[in-house]
């Protein structure tokens, strides 16, 4: 097939785009750029698209089947978006692509697409039958209706492998759910799309916790699959088929939770990095296009856009593509531990769901509005979520965003706890603007006990008790394989933010007197050949630390004997090595010490003023009053039964 000459990418627009200059057109160049890149990869019949890059667990031929299934539901939202247009071809490659991969399924030749299987190494077909599936429900009358019977035959046999097979136990459910809705929208449903549709609906509504938040799965695992898998299947489905009731359950809740997720995009358009498959990058703004897309958003039509194409910009600018044009394996640049086993060379073309922007009319105020302020350049905001058991933290003199995570895990309720936990979900706080350390280095924001000579891990969180401003959780300390087990300790944990300021209170119940533990900070990511700048006051027992585009602030308020600065040697998705600051205390017979208060900072703003001037302390038992430089007390009791205390600090505060 002839290569087509790719349009030149646009110039800015800063009269319509004041914050990013992109326009609808910069969205459409980039699409049309992705898939040229990602086509010389191909297959000659079409079928398999093998990209550069190492290989994932599940092997060649899956990783071949995701890189055309990933990218073909890019060309669908191009080409969908508008009106069957396709100048450059793409729909033709792809639907030679289609009858060619599903002639022979299974055979070992150059050209067949694997089976789909149940969950484990024959599973990921299943993940990529939904973006076929998908695809094809948007564009059915430049693809599927094109196909001979034949093919539409064998297309449909392989698809309805996903039905008749078991999913992972999590958002995989969703995957059936939308083949199935595929097949009825073309007149091929059946008792089992039915059946696999309502399998997945029903499971969803399990997974509801509130406030727009659902679980990916059994247990708590809160994350970016939020917005780009659980809210974004069900609801397009709910959508393309014009079902009103679903569309009325469904909406509501993803409207509370963009009244939120937009708070998670800082003024510079990074996403927040929390949780696993960042990998796919943009992809974080899918719930954001998808509440416009159906009308179910409470953004403005000029906020929208800017998310949308602030998150886009972000990473174009930042390196995410190769020189030839392909989406790496990381964030900003390819970046190991970004990703993970499942992770292949076209894992990172999930990021195709971002431009569902894209079925988003021309004409609609989101194209043709003035983009205006992201959430995060106005005031400073705190907001609480507890059902997830998120807290976000908003600063617009920066427009850097924070979540502290009192409630997310990547594990079911049948997984054992083990060290030294996902760094991805055991951190304390995360931001747009830091990653967290390996999980081979010194932990960032993180507390931990020492026993035997070895730290403990934070894994399994648990929700404790929510204000306006503050959040808390406890977890038990996990030790490494053949360290100590601790049955009975466990370590509450409260964060209270105000401006750029967190206030940390960590309380430990059943731990051994003279038992060390440790706190740290925000990790500052350092380039190559850059210094670092560290600044450490004794007498305050702050440390400082200053990175290229933020300063790390912590100071031990209570209960801290020591403080330093420590350095992770594996960098950050945010640069090759880092530093972090930590405190270092005891553990003591009176309540009072057990009791353990600091005060951090993140922040983009230079000239930070000491912490040291922003609060004092005073503990008494288990009372903890800190007095704020504006006037402001804080006071928070936490419960004297120390075999429980379940029902979590109460937190006050009052104008001194």
């Amino acid at each position: 097939m002839p290569e087509h000459r790719l349009p030149t990418a646009p110039g800015e627009d800063r009269t319509l785009s004041p914050h990013t200059g992109y326009t609808r057109a910069h969205w459409e160049v980039t699409a049309d750029r992705l898939l040229s890149a990602a086509l010389r990869y191909a297959t000659p019949g079409h079928a398999l698209i093998d990209l550069p890059g190492p290989p994932s667990k599940s092997g060649v031929r899956s990783d071949g089947l995701e890189g055309f299934a990933r990218t073909f539901l890019l060309a669908a939202f191009r080409t969908a978006g508008a009106s069957g247009k396709d100048p450059h071809g793409f729909l033709e490659r792809y639907t030679a692509g289609l009858a060619r991969g599903t002639r022979t399924p299974g055979r070992d030749d150059a050209e067949s697409w694997p089976e789909i299987g149940h969950h484990g190494i024959q599973g990921q077909p299943m993940v990529e039958s939904a973006s076929v599936a998908l695809a094809l429900r948007l564009t059915a009358p430049w693809t599927w209706d094109t196909l001979a019977a034949a093919d539409q035959d064998r297309v449909e046999q392989w698809l309805r492998g996903a039905l008749r097979h078991t999913p992972a136990p999590n958002n995989w459910y969703l995957f059936p759910l939308t083949v199935a809705g595929f097949l009825e929208s073309v007149g091929r449903g059946d008792t089992e799309t039915r059946g696999a549709i309502e399998r997945g609906l029903g499971l969803l509504n399990g997974w509801y916790q509130g406030q727009g938040w659902y679980s990916d799965g059994d247990g708590r695992s809160f994350d970016h699959y939020n917005g780009w898998a659980l809210h974004f299947y069900p609801l397009l489905h709910a959508h393309l088929a014009g079902d009103q009731a679903l569309l009325d359950q469904l909406g509501p809740r993803l409207e509370e939770f963009l009244d939120g997720f937009a708070l998670l995009f800082d003024a510079n358009g990074a996403p927040i990095h929390h949780g696993r498959s960042l990998t796919y990058r943009f992809a974080a703004v899918t719930a954001v296009a998808l509440g416009a897309v159906t009308g179910r958003t409470p953004l403005a039509p000029g906020v929208t856009r800017r998310i949308l194409s602030g998150a886009l910009r972000h990473f174009l600018d930042r390196g995410a593509l190769t020189a030839d044009g392909v989406l790496s394996l990381g964030w900003y640049g390819p970046h190991e531990a970004t990703l993970q086993r499942y992770s292949g060379p076209g894992s990172p073309y999930w990021a195709s769901k971002g431009f569902l922007a894209l079925l988003i009319p021309p004409e609609d105020p989101v194209w043709t509005a003035t983009e205006e302020n992201a959430p995060t350049e106005g005031r400073d905001r705190v907001l609480a979520l507890p059902a997830p058991g998120l807290l976000i933290q908003t600063t617009g003199g920066d427009g850097l965003a924070r979540l502290h995570n009192h409630g997310s895990y990547k594990l079911d309720s049948r997984e054992p706890e083990r060290a030294p936990g996902n760094p991805l979900y055991a951190r304390l706080a995360y931001s747009t603007r830091t990653g967290p350390t390996s999980a081979a280095n010194a932990p960032d924001n993180h507390i931990a006990l020492t026993a035997r000579g070895t730290r403990s891990a934070r894994v399994r969180i648990h929700p404790l008790a929510a204000g306006p401003n503050w959040l808390a959780s406890w977890h038990r300390p996990v030790f490494p394989e053949g360290g100590p087990v601790l049955p009975s300790a466990r370590i509450e944990s409260l964060t209270l933010a105000r401006g750029r300021l967190e206030l940390r209170v960590h309380r430990t119940v059943g731990v051994p007197v003279g038992t060390p533990i440790h706190h740290s900070g925000w990790a500052v990511a350092l380039s190559p050949g850059t210094a670092p700048e560290a600044e450490q006051t004794e007498q305050a027992a702050e440390v400082r630390l200053h990175g290229p585009e933020v300063t790390s602030q912590l100071l031990g308020l209570y209960g801290w004997q020591t403080q330093r600065t420590v350095r992770a040697p594996q960098g950050t998705a945010y640069g090759p090595w880092a530093l972090l600051p930590e405190l270092t205390g005891t553990v003591g017979a009176d309540a009072a010490q057990t009791v353990f208060v600091a005060l951090a900072a993140l922040t983009g703003e230079p000239g930070a003023a000491p912490l040291a001037e922003q609060a004092t302390v005073e503990v008494s038992g288990l009372a903890v009053r800190v007095c704020w430089a504006d006037g402001v007390r804080t006071v928070i009791c936490f419960g004297a039964d120390g075999a429980g205390g379940m029902d979590g600090p109460s937190v006050t505060e009052e104008l001194v």
